[in-house]
Parts: C-alpha cells; structure tokens; sequence
C-alpha cells in the first residue's frame, strides 16, 4: 500500500520557522517529483513548492518564495520544506503529493495523485 506521512507541523509565532517531512512508504517513487501544497480553512487548496527527483528543477509559488526552501532525499525517500519567516497568511494544513505522470511537476492540484494525510501549521500574529 502506498503511502505518504507528512510531518513537523505545529503552532509557530510570526517570524518563526518549522521544517516539514514527507516520507514514503510501501513502493519508492523512483524518478517522480514530489510537491507540496496547502489549503486554508474555506480556501481550495493551492501549491507551495515542487521539486524533481534529480533535484534539478524547483518551482515555489511568489507567496513563499525567499521564504521556503524544498529539498529531498531520494535514498530516505523524503522530502522536506523549511519555512522560515513565517507569516499568519501561512496558516494551512500542508499537504505532500506525487504527480500523475513520470517526470511532470505541474502546479494544480489534479495533476497529482498520491496525497498524506497533511499536517497543520498555524502561525500566530
């Protein structure tokens, strides 16, 4: 059974930083990108950043961009997000996912397939 756990969320002030992981779990994704994404409460849910296996391609959305950093290690088969500078508007449940097609990294929602569960960040002002 395939399966992604998302972890290290939790309740941060403004200005502060959490780091994310996505490991997985019951078949390896060799040579799928993975991205993450965030829905607020009442809000569709929205990218954050993606990365590709080989790393060579990373795409963040403007609104975190400077701020947070994706990373991954293939031989753990986990990816990360360090968020610093954390700001109220990035209160979310954060969500990993793996994408539909080998080797695309889009930016929408229906393009994956493969989701954890989330964890919830909430930053407080």
């Amino acid at each position: 059974q395939v399966q992604l756990v998302e972890s290290g969320g939790g309740l941060v002030q403004a200005g502060g930083s959490l780091s994310l992981s996505c490991a997985a779990s019951g078949r390896t994704f060799s040579w799928y990108g993975r991205a993450w994404f965030r829905q607020a409460p009442g809000k569709e849910r929205e990218f954050v950043a993606a990365i590709s296996w080989s790393g060579g391609r990373i795409y963040y959305a403007d609104s975190v961009k400077g701020r947070f950093t994706i990373s991954g290690d293939n031989a753990k088969n986990t990816v990360y997000l360090q968020m610093n500078s954390l700001k109220p508007e990035d209160t979310a449940v954060y969500y990993c996912a793996v994408p539909k097609q080998l080797y695309e990294l889009g930016k929408k929602p229906w393009e994956y397939d493969n989701w954890g569960q989330g964890t919830q960040v909430t930053v407080s002002s």
